[in-house]
């Protein structure tokens, strides 16, 4: 084969916009970030100037593609190489994912493309640093490279585009990879997932808006429905790695029964209401559970704050006076009004890990999940748990 060759940075330009005005469009001009572009539309881009190559012997660039929604962004080409009589060709496009702080932003993603026999069709290929599914619950069947559905289409349509052009049978392979794929994976949930050798090449839109955490909540949601698939009849969500230590070691979850829910309590309790599981373990620190004892269903620092008047509240209720009640309301934080009241035989952790599993059972409203709560310090020290209480308790 030739020797592939640097062609630059990868960048891209956006021919069509990032769509009409409203929703996540919308959203994104009020923010003033800039949008990116998805792994699969990458990976489309890399696949159409590969096969563009294959049939005409040059590479387009910049290539330019067609997104669900109808925008044509074109894409800087950072690699390429067309092997000796044409039997394949490689193309290979950086990522830009925008303003949004997503792992993959840079990451040069690789696609592949090889004459097959005639009748064969698109067959797609996990190349380094591309993940293979082992475990059921996703859209993917297990033993499949990581190339989500929406994904897969696209290339297919722009390869039958590219076959129509040039005359070719669209017969072939498309082998898509990701330089140090791998070891980006491992700051993904791909290995919770069971989507291991290293990350998916995904986007229903071809467009990366830079808000984080609905990347984070559709995360959840995954792991819900692997959760499930996998029959697992108790899960835990927990708001980081400490916490799930700790519902490991008191349950014995496996893995894949492990939701990392981080911030996002409201958006394990509304998908485990539509999608239930007999069991739900809410596990985390003191402070945050605090918030959503007193109703707050997004648990970022930013967003919620521990009210100490409502520690206050409850301390009484577990038999505080009121200097102790007044010292927990002027508390600097969540963790020393939990002190004062350990040191005053009153069970504000007990209390919290309560409240909170009622107002999760309250977002749950009347769904088949039986909800406890452990409440633990920043050493992983559990101080306050809440019982199995709910429908079939």
């Amino acid at each position: 084969m030739a020797e592939a060759q640097p062609k630059g940075t990868g960048g891209t330009k956006d021919a069509g916009g990032a769509g009409a005005a409203g929703g996540r469009s919308a959203q994104l001009a009020h923010t003033g970030l800039r949008h990116g572009w998805t792994t699969g539309a990458c990976a489309t881009a890399a696949s159409t100037a590969a096969y563009t190559a294959l049939l005409s012997g040059n590479f387009p660039d910049p290539v330019t593609i067609t997104l669900p929604k109808g925008q044509t962004p074109s894409f800087a080409l950072a690699v390429e190489e067309l092997a000796a009589g044409r039997t394949s060709a490689m193309a290979g496009v950086v990522k830009d994912a925008g303003d949004d702080p997503d792992v993959t932003h840079g990451a040069l993603i690789r696609s592949t493309v090889r004459v097959l026999p005639a009748g064969s069709g698109v067959v797609f290929k996990a190349g380094p640093g591309v993940g293979t599914v082992t475990r059921p619950g996703l859209p993917l069947d297990v033993g499949e490279p990581a190339i989500n559905p929406v994904p897969r289409q696209l290339i297919r349509d722009h390869l039958a585009q590219v076959a129509a052009r040039y005359g070719g049978s669209g017969d072939v392979e498309v082998e898509i990879s990701v330089d140090h794929g791998e070891e980006i994976a491992r700051s993904t949930w791909n290995p919770r997932l069971g989507i291991l050798g290293g990350l998916s090449i995904l986007g229903t839109t071809g467009i990366v808006v830079p808000y984080s955490c609905s990347a984070w909540i559709d995360s959840i949601r995954r792991g819900v429905d692997v959760a499930r698939a996998a029959g697992r009849r108790h899960v835990a969500g927990c708001t980081g790695s400490t916490s799930e230590k700790v519902a490991v070691a008191v349950h014995k979850l496996p893995d894949d029964a492990l939701l990392d829910m981080g911030d996002f309590a409201g958006a394990v309790l509304k998908y485990i209401r539509r999608h239930p599981v007999e069991r739900l373990t809410i596990c985390g620190g003191f402070a945050k559970l605090s918030k959503l004892a007193a109703g707050h269903l997004d648990l970022h620092s930013a967003r919620s704050q521990v009210n100490k008047e409502f520690l206050a509240a409850l301390a009484r209720r577990g038999g505080a006076d009121e200097t102790l009640a007044t010292a927990v309301a002027e508390a600097n934080t969540g963790l020393a009004a939990l002190q004062l009241c350990a040191a005053a035989g009153v069970p504000l952790g007990d209390l919290v890990a309560a409240t909170a599993r009622d107002e999760a059972l309250a977002v749950l409203r009347g769904a088949p999940v039986a909800v406890d709560v452990i409440c633990i310090d920043r050493a992983g020290m559990v101080v306050g748990r809440a019982e199995p209480r709910g429908p079939g308790t």
